[in-house]
């Protein structure tokens, strides 16, 4: 017997064993399912119990598909920034897909597939056969049956678990007569639940067509460049082909070899000549069709499809930020890992807050005034926007090209997957020292205690600054000698003053009548808190701005105050589009008081004057259109890191120059534009001037009399008193204290000789106490007494004589007036005046 005789006898004897021992006779032969129900089209009248219950995943449902997340030009047009999937597929509708793909896909997979009930008899038998006989499935599916494996396959996809995953899909996939089984069980159910054209074409959205290519449309766009709809008879022909073997026929690679089959367009054509050759054997296309179709080559388009966030170029950063807000959002997942994975596979389309119009400025100012690298520093440039009143993140952008490819980040510093705009649990970086931006909280601190914008205080440099009271960590000493930055040495700013200068010692005499716990709750109160997720340190260095921040963080503050004190968290998504079509709500920003509106008023007035007369009138001078605006500059330490942060009533913007390692004086770098320490003052007015134009401006609130002044108390007669009691008077009743060192006094010598200012002054001002030297003696009070007593009394002082006319004859001889007064202290020898009287006319008598 030949060796073909032999395999063939060897098959019929298989396939005798196989139909009898499996439970295929039991699904095509017995009760429960009859040849004119799985054979035939009989399937919607026909009602068989072992079919009722389809499983649920077998619906026809949406598939999985990519997500898309978009930005909203002024029009209302959407801009797609990126999108994301596990498997590129774009599900479309019926008429969305080309009448010679489904042709092809019947003639070529299941000719009969509009006549049988789920499963073509022929073609399993020929596929049972051909199993036996080679010991691996070959064929005979219908494509009812292919759907359903497929689904199965999906249904294994979206498991989490990386085990639970394999082992489904190997079960879905399994060689063995008991998956066949099920296939054919399930595909009957399917065929009796709905009409043959959805189920056509829901197995048109599910195939896969190689790589992460899935569904019809996405061939379309990936292999050709064109949309399902628009495909021609050989492009059909020829992505139908695929879904035979996606690995052997795909056409991505023209001449690779895979498991030694060739894979390429030769394979390729080849099936698609026989697709095509079938089409004309049913008569779904004409000889000349085909002989056109036939003559045509292969040459694809391969379109790459935009993938993850570094396909949104500059705004890239900011798509992080949105990809990381939707992993902490419960509307995707129980956890984390599930939420990205249901995004991926999901078909949302993600709109978010980005305010294309502030980002191109954004961006494009970046660009211009910071480089990507550095070749003396590791640099970076931050901007970041966001919306008084809603919390909508409008721009974000850094000077690095974004990737989360280690390989790619390796090939240059300009590459970096590190938003360093955003805390560290959000993409971000550990945070930058905010300099003397933060100094605004211990501004609103000190209005809530009840101090004002005019109360002075002791801001002369130490480096004693005594004990700082702490609510929280208790009270203490530290060893603290912070200089100012232009080296200002004034002994009794104010604190509008010193926040228009920006007055370090002037900031820590504030601090040390407040309390530093209260100053980190007010930082807290307005959404400030340290990248890193620590908590905010509350020493008086904090103060001056040492706390690691995001300035997305920084951004929210601002806003904040420029909204009456309500501080809204930050949101980067308006709306969320559901696979389905329904809106699904996103996540929201609340909205607290961080201080009232009264303290608030105090702290815009000072910032108002900080753009128009202090340390920002740079940016507020390039800025254009102007409307009224508050802001505060930051350098920290060895002018490492540069920071303009301020807002008008409508957005708050913060733009940083930051080492992100390493030490540089940003004075002593040049660039093009100028310093690095001055392109804050370029880069702020640029994006600030676009929002202004866009969204305008209003007054701030006016800050009231208490604010501003503080209220004025007497200053205690203090003469005579030893240094330490006036001292300890001055300080009870709420004033600063300078010894004004010793001065010439008749009082005993150590004693308080005068004060200066004298009488009242404001809360908080500085009392110049001056002690006696003992070198004076008192003059003598002879006011009253006759010129003679006068002389007699004032011996060693030289008396001057002066005369005033009198009516009343008892004032004639006496003493009216003396200077200096009585009892004042003089030296020795110095002039005395006594006024004395004499009688008017020179006669002592009346006018009748």
């Amino acid at each position: 017997m030949s060796a073909i005789n032999r395999s063939v006898s060897g098959a019929l004897a298989g396939l005798l064993g196989f139909v009898g021992m499996s439970a295929i006779a039991g699904v095509l032969v017995t009760a429960a399912v009859t040849p004119a129900l799985a054979l035939s089209g009989m399937t919607a009248t026909n009602t068989i119990n072992v079919f009722e219950n389809l499983p649920d995943y077998l619906s026809i449902d949406q598939l999985s598909q990519k997500s898309n997340i978009y930005a909203m030009h002024t029009d209302g047009t959407p801009q797609l920034l990126a999108s994301f999937y596990d498997q590129n597929r774009v599900e479309v509708p019926w008429d969305g897909i080309s009448q010679f793909v489904k042709d092809a896909a019947v003639a070529g997979e299941d000719p009969r597939f509009y006549e049988h009930g789920g499963i073509d008899l022929e073609g399993t038998i020929k596929g049972v056969v051909s199993t036996v006989a080679t010991g691996s499935a070959r064929g005979g599916s219908s494509i009812t049956q292919q759907y359903v494996k497929n689904v199965l396959v999906q249904k294994c996809e979206v498991l989490a678990d990386q085990k639970k995953r394999t082992a489904c899909y190997d079960l879905a996939t399994e060689t063995s007569p008991d998956r066949k089984l099920k296939e054919m069980r399930l595909a009957i159910g399917v065929e009796k639940k709905y009409p043959k054209d959805d189920i056509l074409r829901q197995y048109l959205n599910i195939n896969g067509f190689g790589g992460s290519v899935y569904g019809i449309e996405s061939a379309a766009n990936y292999y050709y460049n064109t949309s399902a709809a628009a495909l021609t008879l050989p492009q059909a022909a020829s992505l139908v082909a695929i879904v035979n073997n996606p690995v052997k026929f795909q056409l991505d690679d023209p001449a690779s070899e895979t498991n030694g089959a060739a894979n390429g367009y030769a394979a390729n054509k080849e099936r698609r000549d026989y697709i095509l050759g079938e089409m004309l054997k049913y008569k779904k296309i004409t000889q000349a069709d085909y002989d056109a179709a036939l003559a045509t080559p292969i040459e694809p388009t391969i379109t790459e499809p935009s993938t993850g966030c570094q396909t949104a170029g500059g705004s890239a950063f900011f798509c992080d930020l949105v990809v990381h807000t939707l992993q902490t959002d419960s509307t995707f997942g129980a956890d984390e890992a599930a939420r990205l994975a249901n995004f991926r596979r999901g078909g949302y389309n993600i709109y978010t807050t980005l305010d294309l119009d502030l980002q191109d400025a954004a961006e494009a100012t970046l660009t211009e005034n910071v480089p990507k690298t550095d070749p003396n520093w590791d640099v970076g440039g931050v901007i970041t926007s966001v919306q008084v009143g809603t919390g909508r993140v409008l721009a974000m952008t850094q000077n690095k090209d974004y990737s989360q490819d280690p390989a790619v980040q390796a090939t240059g510093a300009n590459f970096t997957g590190i938003n360093y705009n955003t805390d560290i649990d959000q993409g971000g970086s550990s945070g930058f020292q905010p300099g003397s931006t933060y100094k605004v909280f211990t501004l609103g601190e000190w209005l809530t205690e009840g101090h004002s914008l005019n109360e002075r205080v002791d801001s002369r440099r130490k480096s004693d600054w005594g004990v700082f009271k702490d609510s929280c960590n208790g009270n203490a000493s530290y060893a603290f000698n912070p200089k100012n930055d232009a080296n200002e040495s004034g002994a009794n700013y104010s604190a509008l003053q010193s926040t228009i200068g920006s007055i370090n010692t002037g900031f820590i005499g504030m601090a040390k009548k407040l309390d530093l716990c209260g100053i980190r709750k007010t930082a807290e109160a307005f959404g400030v808190h340290r990248a890193n997720l620590e908590p905010l340190e509350q020493g008086p260095s904090a103060v001056l701005g040492t706390n690691e921040v995001a300035p997305l963080s920084m951004a929210v503050a601002f806003a904040g105050i420029a909204n009456n004190g309500v501080k809204c968290s930050p949101i980067v998504i308006d709306k969320i589009i559901g696979p389905d079509g329904t809106e699904m709500a996103p996540p929201k920003s609340e909205c607290t008081q961080a201080v009232t509106p009264e303290v608030d008023a105090g702290m815009t007035y000072a910032m108002q004057k900080v753009m128009t007369e202090g340390t920002a009138t740079a940016s507020n001078s390039a800025t254009k259109p102007r409307v009224p605006m508050i802001g505060k500059t930051g350098t920290t330490d060895g002018n490492k890191d540069t920071w303009m942060s301020g807002s008008s009533s409508k957005v708050a913007t913060v733009v940083g120059v930051v080492s992100v390692t390493g030490d540089i004086n940003q004075r002593q770098v040049y660039w093009d534009q100028g310093t690095a320490a001055t392109a804050r003052h370029r880069m702020w007015p640029a994006v600030m001037s676009v929002a202004n134009a866009k969204y305008g401006g209003e007054p701030f609130a006016e800050a009231s009399g208490k604010v501003l002044q503080a209220v004025p108390i007497p200053i205690p007669d203090l003469r005579g008193k030893s240094m330490a009691d006036a001292t300890s008077v001055l300080q009870a009743a709420g004033f600063e204290v300078v010894d004004g060192g010793a001065t010439d006094s008749e009082l005993p010598a150590g004693t308080v000789a005068r004060t200066d200012p004298s009488g009242t002054a404001s809360r908080g001002a500085t009392i110049t106490v001056f002690s006696s030297n003992g070198n004076l003696g008192a003059v003598p009070d002879v006011v009253g007494k006759t010129e003679a007593e006068a002389t007699a009394a004032l011996q060693g002082f030289a008396v001057d004589k002066k005369e005033q006319d009198v009516t009343d004859p008892k004032q004639v001889g006496i003493v009216l007036s003396m200077t200096p007064a009585g009892g004042t202290g003089a030296a020795a020898g110095s002039a005395v005046t006594i006024v004395v009287g004499k009688l008017a006319n020179g006669n002592g008598k009346g006018n009748g």
